[in-house]
């Protein structure tokens, strides 16, 4: 697996409430990333990316709900901080969800699609397949994912670039990556598979992201003097 191309390293969080945040944490410490398990609304400050990993959704937002998270996420989302959702964390981020529990669960917004939660079926229903992308890696050209009890995009803004889609059997193409400004989602695993491209894609946004703040700081303290 090949290194993202950092200026230093990168503190990233995961939110290590439920689900596959391990696996993700692996992935970045191969890239070259500092990995942080967020669990508590201060730990935030002390990242510079955050990922809402794949798990039981309804799940994730009881439990950040019960421990004070739920509106320091939501303010990280507003303020333009860079965030990956995958799986349950794309629905986390999704403006409108389709298909939700009874009584609903708590969302933190920000991303201007449209899911439909569990379309894919059950867990028992889990599948691996190519996807089509725009994301190319010559290392590993073909964009293998794991889908697990995954969600779809059936709608997404103008604001909004679709990056990868599945054809089911039946022809249909489904977008399942998007990325609005320093927002990624996808609906599938890439943190179950060897091809850190989509892992790369965010720690490069999350560099940005850093050296514009670090722009910006510079111009201040300039205009203070």
């Amino acid at each position: 697996m090949g290194r993202a191309n950092l200026s230093a390293p990168l503190n990233i969080g995961i939110l290590a409430l439920q689900g596959a945040f391990i696996e993700h944490g692996n992935m970045l410490r191969q890239l070259g990333a500092h990995v942080i398990e967020v669990r508590r609304p201060q730990q935030l400050a002390q990242i510079d990316g955050l990922i809402l990993p794949g798990g039981e959704s309804t799940a994730i937002s009881l439990i950040a709900e019960r421990w004070g998270l739920i509106e320091p996420l939501r303010h990280w989302v507003k303020t333009g901080k860079p965030v990956w959702g995958t799986c349950a964390g794309m629905i986390l981020l999704a403006g409108h969800v389709e298909g939700q529990k009874a009584g609903g669960q708590s969302l933190l917004g920000g991303l201007d699609i449209r899911v439909n939660r569990n379309y894919f079926g059950r867990q028992a229903d889990s599948f691996q397949a190519n996807l089509e992308t725009t994301l190319q890696d010559d290392g590993m050209p073909a964009c293998r994912a794991v889908f697990i009890r995954a969600p779809v995009v059936t709608a997404i803004g103008p604001g909004v670039e679709p990056l990868a889609s599945l054809v089911t059997p039946d022809g249909r193409k489904h977008i399942v990556a998007v990325r609005q400004d320093s927002m990624l989602a996808t609906a599938f695993h890439p943190e179950l598979t060897r091809d850190t491209r989509w892992h790369r894609l965010f720690l490069e946004m999350v560099e940005h992201a850093r050296q514009g703040e670090e722009s910006r700081t510079m111009d201040l303290n300039r205009l203070s003097c």
